[in-house]
């Protein structure tokens, strides 16, 4: 059995062609990734499968729950293909974008999206392979957006195209997404994230389909949704900050803005935050990371995010496991610095009042005032170890469970890491189950502080109603 990390924040890991055979992915875990993230916008369903099945049979192996999340595409909009592996566009040529076209060249490509045709107008920009390649609409006739290049760029078949400040209203999820989400679903992921939400409707579109059977992470990446920002991060389960098409969606310079925007919301409403893409970019052809890409990963850390996230350095990158590697060691070297501590102070959320709320801020005072080693909370559906964790107490946090499902969910979670148990039916159990699986994990030693939080009676959701501090004993 696994034990604990000696941090609190967790690290995601994309799964791709360089991660996705079993011993790669065992050595990312033991690296120190904590969630897996299947990406449908590549990859088939069997490639997917079989990570799953990887993934669970090392959860296995060394009885530690892992979370997976399954990433649907949302509505990606992509242009079609070239007869060539790629394109030269130069600066001040045409450029035509056609609806209905077959193979594309120097001078047009297709654009198979009506969506795009009927919001764009003569004046508009649009940005190709992930900003890159700049153009302008000249002119717009039924089926072709003839434009101006901006800037000069090598264009490939089925590169991305975004067009920033421009409402497209359209379905969350497409066809493809329908079937990718009832795949996921039947394989029993944790996590679904939805990718390029505009409107809260979108969130709860997602919510009537998937009901209970998995979480759900909001995805934000285009501006529209910021102008929600507080319903849909009240609405969701979780916020990923995806800073790849958000950075091409609003102008650079205002990313880092948004970006502690979004964590402080997400913080001040206690719902759990991931800060995405490009965080260790230059790992991918690298064995090292850059100061800055360090410095990028530390300050999402410093701002109490629940945790961060591996792209293409893992997916496709020749170094995997050391940006792995490199994640653990930035983030455990952020949280022994005193100042990480005393800036989660300073952004506690707002209690909402709730007898719940009260007893995870009691569990964060006494943790700090009498240097409690572990707090150990018993959940049915993880709510408690969730509240406490909102609180960013001081002391790493054993959830005891007897359920499998929620056991594996709050892996994703700050500070959290989650045991799966029998049962508790008797006070005398639940002291007994703490002693022995916080001393097996090395969390306490002889003569250690725990801090029990718990609910009577057992086994009844919502009823969080006892804290009991514990010393460890030899028994």
């Amino acid at each position: 059995m696994i034990e604990q990390r000696h941090r609190f924040a967790k690290i995601i890991a994309t799964i791709g062609p360089q991660s996705s055979d079993f011993s790669t992915i065992e050595n990312l875990f033991l690296n120190g990734v904590d969630v897996f993230r299947l990406n449908f916008s590549h990859g088939t369903h069997n490639h997917h499968s079989a990570a799953f099945e990887s993934i669970r049979q090392i959860e296995s192996k060394h009885q530690c729950p892992i979370a997976i999340v399954g990433d649907l595409q949302g509505p990606k909009f992509r242009i079609g293909e070239f007869n060539e592996s790629f394109v030269s566009l130069k600066e001040n040529q045409t450029f035509d974008l056609c609806y209905s076209l077959g193979i594309g060249d120097h001078t047009k490509v297709g654009l198979p999206h009506q969506e795009l045709f009927t919001a764009l107008h003569e004046g508009d920009f649009i940005y190709l392979r992930d900003g890159l390649i700049k153009l302008q609409i000249i002119k717009k006739d039924d089926d072709i957006l003839k434009t101006r290049v901006l800037n000069h760029g090598d264009l490939g078949s089925k590169q991305g195209v975004n067009v920033p400040g421009v409402y497209i209203p359209l379905n969350v999820l497409t066809p493809k997404d329908h079937e990718d989400l009832e795949f996921a679903l039947a394989l029993g992921v944790d996590w679904i994230a939805l990718s390029f939400v505009q409107i809260p409707k979108d969130v709860q579109q997602a919510k009537t389909l998937i009901q209970d059977k998995a979480k759900i992470i909001v995805k934000l990446e285009k501006p529209k949704a910021i102008q929600s920002l507080e319903h849909i991060v009240k609405i969701s389960d979780a916020i990923m900050i995806a800073r790849g098409d958000l950075g091409i969606e609003i102008p650079p310079e205002n990313v880092p803005i948004v970006q502690r925007q979004i964590i402080r919301t997400c913080r001040r409403l206690s719902k759990p935050v991931i800060v995405a893409t490009q965080m260790l970019e230059s790992m991918t052809h690298s064995p090292s990371p850059t100061r800055a890409e360090v410095s990028d990963v530390a300050t999402a850390i410093y701002e109490g995010v629940d945790g961060v996230m591996l792209s293409g350095e893992t997916a496709m990158g020749e170094y995997p496991l050391k940006a792995a590697e490199m994640m653990d060691k930035i983030i455990k070297r952020v949280e022994q610095d005193p100042l990480y501590k005393k800036n989660l102070h300073h952004m506690q959320p707002k209690l909402l009042y709730t007898i719940s709320d009260s007893m995870a801020a009691a569990a964060r005072e006494i943790s700090s005032s009498i240097s409690v080693s572990v707090i150990i909370p018993f959940t049915e559906t993880g709510d408690t170890a969730i509240r406490i964790s909102t609180q960013r107490p001081s002391s790493p946090i054993l959830s005891l469970t007897p359920s499998l499902k929620t056991s594996r969910f709050l892996a994703m979670i700050w500070g959290i890491r989650s045991v799966m148990i029998n049962q508790i039916s008797a006070m005398d159990d639940m002291i007994y189950t703490s002693h022995t699986i916080a001393k097996k994990l090395n969390y306490v030693q002889l003569g250690d502080l725990m801090t029990i939080v718990a609910g009577m009676p057992f086994g009844q959701a919502g009823m969080t109603n006892l804290i009991r501090i514990e010393k460890c004993t030899t028994e």
